[in-house]
């Protein structure tokens, strides 16, 4: 293994914490299946949930499904759902849903996570939490493509293409990718991985816990999922929060690129921060400096890498790195030993990055999140369109634009998608807050406006002058977790869309 590719894959794992119907795939009313199939029985966690989960103490259950909701009748899954439930009858309204984003990431620890960093007790007391593996993640039927941290993919997000020739190199690779996650599906599971399916999955699970409706509770692809669900369910969403919302109900091309907008309108916060210490990282005396050492820095290890450190590896580590303003002495350290040519420092960083992977959790992250996204929505074909996008991008988003709009294995994705995306339905319940930071990296402003937009008066959109990805909770601006709580509590949509000011 190259010294960089432990740090390159903990950069890149940043983000994961990622339809025209016909026939039986239609979502219809709750049928007797539905109402009279299964419950949930609850009991003890596995170790290393529980374990991580500690102190809170959450009950786990499964849920049976089917595989392929177009043969109903045909082979089950299961999914491992969990459970941190209301210790207040008075208070208790029904269950809040969550998803931690991805796709491809993994939710049973969720709701011990968000009451361990002080979700407000109203909430815990309103609802009765249920975090989950959805399907091919985790403990939910997982599926795996193979990825090892020695083979060329190791990342959701490709590399920075550095000219025409790059983006053909990795064309190769991709569809080697392709080919062998289709050699792996021997149970079939892989194709069946989809945003539409999963909110199929949240609707069985609602049923099997004797809820007539339920709220929902989404960050990053999160957003995709709820939106989801609340478009083939509107009279089944209760109260629904849409956190760092990606836009629409899948992850396409245009979601992918949008990254390096995000890159753009997110680094100047992390370059204000260095220009104010340059005494102690030497990255640069103004924002303006700093920049510029971004690009020369990268520059210089295309040219020459470091330890096997290249300017890949930069790029991708300023990407997961900037995601919340908390690791940015952390990122200024690595830049700082990259600058130098550290390479006693940089095997540390990388020794960090490789301690924080688990490879089969990596494998089963990267592939679900390709198989969704995939599996979702048709991608380009052509080769050619992503040289001339990433030609493009290089100078319209030029931090990061030639690695976002680089070529993915979606490109030469064996299935077909089954159904269109699924539409966005804007004639339901005014029920939908969707909240986000102005500066996000993975999930810019704009998503926010474009889902405010499709789901119309549906929706209200909360904007919050803050740098970095995940809001509610995750962040710390009051106003956005009063907004949010008084939502998720009392039901008090804003009247209007709301801008909070910086806390």
């Amino acid at each position: 293994m190259t010294r960089g590719r432990g740090i390159r894959r903990s950069a890149a794992l940043a983000v994961a914490l990622g339809l025209g119907l016909s026939g039986s795939l239609v979502a219809g009313p709750a049928g007797a299946e539905e109402k009279e199939g299964p419950t949930v029985r609850w009991g003890a966690c596995p170790e290393d949930v529980a374990a991580e989960a500690a102190p809170v103490v959450l009950e786990c259950g499964t849920v049976p499904v089917p595989k392929d909701y177009a043969d109903p009748g045909g082979d089950r899954i299961e999914l491992m759902i969990s459970r941190l439930a209301s210790t207040n009858p008075d208070k208790r309204r029904g269950t809040l849903m969550l998803n931690p984003g991805g796709p491809g990431g993994s939710g049973l620890s969720q709701p011990a996570f968000l009451a361990n960093r002080g979700i407000p007790s109203e909430v815990l007391d309103t609802y009765d939490v249920i975090g989950m593996d959805t399907r091919g993640i985790g403990r939910s039927a997982p599926v795996a493509c193979g990825f090892t941290p020695e083979g060329p993919y190791f990342a959701n997000i490709p590399p920075y293409a550095v000219d025409d020739a790059a983006v053909t190199a990795r064309a190769k690779v991709v569809k080697e990718v392709a080919e062998q996650c289709a050699r792996r599906d021997k149970d079939g599971v892989l194709r069946h991985l989809t945003t539409a399916n999963t909110a199929r999955d949240l609707d069985r699970i609602r049923a099997a816990l004797g809820e007539e409706r339920t709220s929902f509770l989404g960050y990053s692809y999160g957003t995709a999922l709820g939106a989801a669900y609340a478009s083939m369910f509107p009279g089944r969403s209760d109260r629904i929060v849409l956190d760092s919302n990606i836009g629409d109900t899948h992850l396409d091309r245009d979601g992918m690129r949008r990254y390096a907008l995000g890159v753009e309108q997110t680094f100047p916060d992390f370059a204000r921060w260095a220009a104010a210490r340059h005494d102690s990282y030497g990255l640069g005396r103004t924002p303006a400096e700093v920049r510029r050492t971004y690009f020369s820095l990268a520059e210089r290890l295309d040219e020459k890498p470091v330890d096997g450190f290249d300017g890949n590896v930069l790029r991708q580590l300023t990407f997961g790195y900037l995601f919340k303003e908390v690791q940015y002495a952390k990122l200024a350290q690595h830049w700082q030993a990259l600058k130098s040519g550290d390479t006693a420092s940089v095997r540390a960083a990388d020794a960090d990055g490789q301690a924080a992977d688990t490879p089969p959790s990596l494998d089963n992250q990267l592939s679900v999140f390709l198989a969704v996204s995939c599996n979702d929505i048709a991608w380009p074909t052509s080769v050619d369109t992503y040289r001339k996008g990433v030609a493009e991008d290089r100078a319209r988003y030029p931090m990061f634009g030639a690695a976002t709009a680089n070529i993915m294995p979606c490109a030469y994705w064996p299935y077909p998608p089954a159904e269109e995306p699924v539409a966005i339905d804007d004639e339901g319940p005014r029920n939908i807050l969707l909240v986000q930071n102005l500066r996000d990296v993975p999930t810019p402003h704009v998503g926010g406006k474009l889902l405010r937009q499709k789901f119309a008066d549906r929706s209200r959109l909360v904007s919050v002058d803050d740098s970095g990805h995940g809001v509610y909770v995750y962040g710390d601006n009051p106003c956005a977790l009063n907004t949010t709580t008084r939502y998720l509590v009392d039901g008090k949509m804003p009247g209007k869309d709301t801008f909070c000011r910086a806390g």
